[in-house]
């Protein structure tokens, strides 16, 4: 026996999602430590790790082999057979050659543009076509060859109807070996122990033998280590949902499905009884010569007029936009920064990527997609901003174009661009037709199974119960900085010089570990988790990103569409997309873009005016008196509790501030405080101080504290001398803070100081201060146009309250707890919201005389089709005078009873003048009726009154007048809606529920994991679960009149408390804060119903100062609109103080959502404190 090496050709990565486990690092480790020269991937139908594991693999001194395992159908890839009958095999493929890589790309991409139906298939038509250049093989069990010497035997596969048949097998391997040539085709076996394998290969070697076709070894590796053995037995679990326990379960049979050594295979496979078998997986590999190229510009061609290049053209465009913007003649610092700009720009051969940017941006803009002011670093480009690519001026707001593009800077722009998110597709689909279908594409993205997801599956398909699970993932510690801890941070003591979050996981996880010493079923789950956790779990479609090719896609990189009508996406994820060269474009659909479009419609359709949002000035009071009192809610960025505290400390009174509390509420920032020294100093709570006295002019604008990356620049020009590209390296290092590359700056740094005529101890200090900051810095152009997008939202909501929160609750409609927010902010802005409307609504929210009707769409079980039937009837013919009017005009067909019994229930019906139950009680007796009528005409049995007798019309049912009490309708109207519009249980009682809690609902968030916490509010929705030993356990949602939170209550509170939990019960809840599950939960520690009888009132601030005889006349007329057994309580305040005065018995009101927007429609947004 030889103990030559040998070279893995057939193995599965982690990119063969649920059934390969393979990692590309250990693979390419394992294949090092063992000597061998080479190693092959080949994934299920795809290349999605290729150039990952090329990278990878050189980077060690392996050679790489592409490779797939492809899917075969022996009939046409067109055909769509029933899955019963459509017959499918595997093929192993392998690149040797430059063109076999060109060749397995376009097969890889033709099985899913024309074959893919279930899987990506290929047929014998296309590997004919692209057979140069590959290695093919005949594959394992589920292969054309075995399959027809074991039919049956791929369990994987599962193929049915297929008879044994040696001289059919013998004649496939032929016509392989006529389409690969002879010395491309090899006969390929394996030895797992499988029965079928040992029972398939005597016919293998003789078909070897009888075409002439050289053997391969090979192992099917699904795994590295032999030990990940059960950790890959869990991930096809997973996949096809089964427990390990299951005996019908697919699983592998035999054994080492691993990466096993040289020694191994050939111990398996002896040159004596299979000759050759793994020396040709050498000679397969000293063959093998495929190259990836990186680093090249691969931009596509844009066309210019005759008599242009790229370069004179863009600059023609720039120079008559910087007209546009600054007038003629230019002002020379526009001339010269434009020059400068234009410079870099043609020197690093970028010109075609500004002009394929402003290309997409006038597009959007000529047909009125909005775009968004800027994004990134572009903002600092002059000849962006003159190209109207940006909205925001850099040499108004001091932005650097060094920080986006500079000659140090090797790699492409790189423009985000934001557009309206209704129109995203129809700005890809231009793309498309601009550059050719075929060279558009979006690009893939991977999840993985997180830590937490890992071990609720592991203790699921290990047969434990979902609470073992559940406990040990709770077990892990939260997210510090939007990173989750992994498994091994928790469970291994971090290196010396880790990270401070990383020692914070290990220290938060204790318990984890106590659970992992102690008990041997826990053990055993964390152990299988560790072999699942970061595996790629499924591919789907990058939220942004879209690449064009200068050539056909499938020239340069694999693609794949599932199905005729979905979308082209690229197999190779963006950063290889980038690393290749290709022109990658983030085309982002942003939802506020869509809100302010949505608004100004609205605006227009009530005004007959459209406001120019775009011109208008930054400097409005009313904005930033509003922002000042904390009533950012609806407004991009500045929405959060945290961010509307500070916005009440910071009191933001210009537009940079708006950058600065952009900038500054971030984890950084905010762990450091630095957002309460910018408040501080900027309030004078603080003196303003500067590093040093040179860096005033640098620092001022935000009172002496770094808060941008950019201001890391402009000080290292300024204390040190740096060029802005050499300044734009200082910033990168010290973002990074890698120690190496951080030690050298620190030289260049401190020798420019002292260059500069500066102390070198000082330059020392200025270093670690600014290294300090630098860590936290933000984008200033980013800052920017987050801040003018934040602004422009703001001057919406306070000019155009109704129309903007109608476009705001639209956004959200299908996110029922933000609509309950936003539902919340009109009732404090004292818009009013509606419940829905057949004579009012739109299909969306809208806006009404200052009031926001409910969409009809959102009602449950109401669909489009129904809505535009219901819309477009009423737009024809008016608006429906009773409910007879409704079902005599609507057609019945469509309009099924569900769907009116939604329709009632959800309150459409309440301006015709009937009740919600009286209609509920005859509705099916009135549509009966009409439905007898209209057959009775039909077959031309009029009635003796004549067709137009309103008596024949209505059937003669009388609508009963009751209603049901207010508990009910509020039930009902919630179920149809997600949430209680006309009326909420908690109006009239908030305040004295406010009382009683330390937190609202809405604040959780910034709570710290495991903070004790009091909340108050109405129970929706209450689950029932039983621990392993039995006990009951209840779960169930707390909504306040801004947000909801679920609540868990283990068995001690279940028993002490658990008969106050209902459904509409409100209650008070003394609680523990869970951060460490994918979501916020409560635990609760004590629950109690508290008496909001006794002192229910309705109170509110009134001004004496403001108070007139009008006010006071109009005041009473809204009170008489709203009757009812709730007393008034006015809090008169004056220069003297607030005195508070009980209005009289003829002025009690029953609270209600109608009666509060009254109230602050006429007294102000702030004047209803109870």
């Amino acid at each position: 026996m030889s103990d030559r090496s040998f070279a893995h050709l057939h193995l599965h990565t982690e990119y063969s999602m649920l059934d390969g486990a393979a990692r590309i690092p250990d693979v390419v480790a394992a294949a090092a430590a063992d000597g061998q020269p080479a190693v092959g991937i080949t994934d299920h139908g795809v290349l999605y790790g290729a150039v990952d594991f090329y990278q990878q693999a050189t980077a060690a001194g392996i050679k790489p082999i592409i490779g797939m395992e492809g899917y075969l159908t022996p009939g046409s890839r067109f055909d769509r057979l029933p899955r019963r009958d459509d017959v499918r095999y595997h093929i192993t493929l392998m690149a040797v050659t430059q063109e076999g890589y060109g060749n397995l790309v376009k097969l890889a991409s033709a099985a899913f543009l024309d074959g893919f139906y279930y899987k990506p298939r290929m047929d014998h038509e296309l590997l004919s076509r692209h057979a140069a250049g590959l290695v093919a093989t005949t594959g394992c069990l589920g292969g054309h060859v075995p399959q027809l010497l074991a039919p049956d035997a791929s369990g994987e596969e599962g193929n049915v109807g297929v008879s044994r048949d040696y001289g059919a097998a013998r004649e496939a391997a032929a016509m392989y070996q006529d389409i690969f040539g002879k010395d491309s085709f090899f006969v390929e076996i394996m030895d797992h122990g499988v029965e079928a394998q040992r029972r398939v290969l005597p016919d293998l070697l003789q078909i070897s033998r009888d075409i002439g076709a050289p053997l391969l070894a090979t192992n099917d590796c699904h795994y590295t280590r032999e030990s990940e053995a059960e950790a890959h037995d869990a991930l096809l679990c997973i996949q096809t949902g089964a427990a390990m326990a299951d005996p019908a379960r697919f699983k592998f049979q035999g054994k080492g499905y691993h990466v096993r050594t040289a020694r191994e295979m050939r111990a398996l496979f002896p040159d004596d009884g299979f000759p050759g078998a793994c020396d040709n997986t050498l000679m397969i590999a000293e063959r093998a010569d495929v190259h990836m190229e990186f680093g090249n510009i691969l931009l596509p061609h844009f066309s210019v007029p005759v008599g242009e290049t790229e370069a004179s053209y863009l600059r023609g465009l720039a120079l008559a936009g910087a007209k546009e913007r600054y007038g003629d003649p230019l002002p020379t610092t526009v001339v010269e920064r434009l020059d400068y700009e234009l410079g870099v720009i043609e020197s690093m051969g970028f010109p075609a990527y500004f002009l394929i940017v402003w290309d997409l941006i006038r597009h959007a803009r000529e047909n009125r997609i909005r775009t968004g002011p800027a994004r990134g670093s572009a903002g600092g480009s002059l000849v962006a901003f003159s190209l109207r690519i940006t909205e925001i001026d850099p040499l108004a707001f001091g932005l650097i174009f060094e920080r986006f593009l500079n000659p140090g800077r090797r790699e492409m722009p790189d423009i985000d661009m934001d557009f309206d998110e209704r129109y995203r597709g129809e700005m890809i689909r231009y793309a498309a037709e601009k550059y050719g279908s075929d060279r558009v594409a979006q690009v893939v993205t991977f999840s993985t199974i997180k830590g937490r997801q890992a071990l609720r599956d592991s203790a699921r398909v290990l047969g434990f119960s979902y609470a073992l699970g559940d406990r040990i993932a709770k077990a892990m510690p939260p997210a510090i900085l939007g990173r989750d801890a992994t498994l091994d941070q928790c469970l291994n003591p971090p290196p010396p010089g880790a990270d401070d979050y990383i020692r914070d996981y290990y220290s938060n996880a204790s318990g984890l570990r106590e659970m992992y010493s102690s008990d041997p079923e826990a053990r055993r789950v964390i152990d299988t988790a560790r072999g699942l956790e970061g595996l790629r779990r499924q591919d789907s479609i990058h939220a942004a990103a879209v690449v064009i090719s200068p050539e056909p896609l499938t020239s340069i990189v694999p693609i794949q569409r599932k199905g005729e009508d979905a979308e082209v996406v690229t197999q190779y994820e963006m950063h290889a997309i980038e690393q290749l060269g290709l022109l990658k474009m983030d085309f982002l659909g942003l939802r506020n873009l869509t809100t302010i479009e949505r608004c100004l419609e609205l605006v227009e359709a009530s005004t007959g005016t459209r406001p120019d949002i775009d011109g208008v000035p930054l400097d409005d009071p009313a904005v930033y008196e509003m922002l000042a009192s904390g009533a950012g809610m609806g407004v991009f960025q500045l929405e959060g509790s945290g961010m509307r505290s500070l916005m009440r400390s910071l009191r933001p009174d210009r537009f940079q501030d708006l950058m600065a509390l952009i900038s500054l509420y971030r984890p950084g920032p905010l762990g450091a405080g630095t957002h309460n020294d910018y408040a501080d100093r900027k309030n004078r709570r603080a003196p303003i101080e500067y590093p040093h006295p040179a860096l005033s002019s640098v620092l001022a604008e935000t009172y002496g504290i770094i808060v941008y990356q950019e201001q890391v620049m402009e000080s290292a020009r300024v204390m040190a001398g740096f060029s802005m590209a050499d300044a734009d390296t200082l910033r990168k290092a010290m973002g990074k803070k890698i120690p190496a590359v951080m030690a050298k700056q620190e030289e260049i740094f401190v020798e420019g100081c002292v260059g500069e005529g500066h102390p070198r101890e000082l330059a020392r200090s200025l270093f670690a201060l600014i290294s300090h900051f630098a860590g936290y810095g933000f984008n200033k152009p980013h800052a920017a146009g987050y801040a003018l997008v934040a602004y422009q939202t703001a001057w919406l909501k306070v000019h155009y309250p109704a129309e903007y929160m109608a476009a705001l609750l639209t956004s959200s409609k299908r996110d029922k707890e933000r609509t309950a927010v936003y539902l919340s902010e009109c009732r404090s802005m004292g818009v009013q919201v509606l419940v829905p409307d057949v004579n009012v609504s739109e299909s969306d929210f809208a806006a009404r005389s200052g009031s926001v009707p409910f969409g009809l769409s959102a009602i449950r079980n109401v669909g489009e089709g129904v809505v535009e039937l219901i819309i477009e009837e009423r737009r024809k013919n008016g608006s429906y005078a009773s409910f007879q009017d409704f079902i005599e005009r609507v057609d019945l067909s469509v309009l099924n009873k569900r769907t009116i019994e939604s329709l009632i229930k959800a309150g459409a019906f309440d301006t015709t003048g009937a009740t919600r139950k009286g209609l509920i009680t005859v509705y099916e007796q009135m549509i009966e009726a009409v439905v007898a009528r209209r057959r009775n005409e039909d077959m031309g049995q009029f009635s003796l009154f004549g067709a137009d007798e309103p008596a024949a019309r209505s059937g003669a049912v009388e609508i009963p007048v009751t209603e049901w009490d207010k508990k009910v309708k509020l039930a009902l109207e919630k179920e149809m809606l997600g949430l209680y519009v006309s009326d909420h249980p908690l109006f009239g009682v908030a305040s004295q529920l406010r009382a009683l809690t330390k937190n609202p609902i809405s604040s959780l968030d910034e709570a710290a994991d495991g903070t004790t916490v009091t909340v108050g509010g109405i129970v929706a929705g209450v689950n029932r679960r039983y621990t392993k030993s039995g006990e009951l356990m209840l779960y169930f949602g707390l909504e306040d009149l801004e947000a909801g939170v679920e609540v868990v209550c283990f068995p001690r509170v279940v028993t002490e408390k658990g008969g106050l939990i209902r459904d509409d019960a409100i209650l008070v809840v003394k609680a523990r804060v869970d951060q460490r599950g994918d979501d916020l939960k409560l635990i609760a520690l004590d629950l109690s119903e508290p008496d909001l009888t006794a002192e229910q009132a309705v109170r509110l601030r009134m001004r004496a100062a403001v108070l007139s005889a009008d006010m006071v006349a109009r005041l009473r007329l809204v009170l008489s609109d709203h009757p009812g057994r709730v007393p008034v309580f006015a809090h008169l305040e004056s220069a003297e103080g607030t005195k508070v005065v009980r209005l009289g018995a003829q002025f009690t009101v029953e609270p209600r959502a109608a009666l509060y927007a009254d109230l602050r429609a006429l007294l102000g947004a702030d004047a209803v404190l109870s």
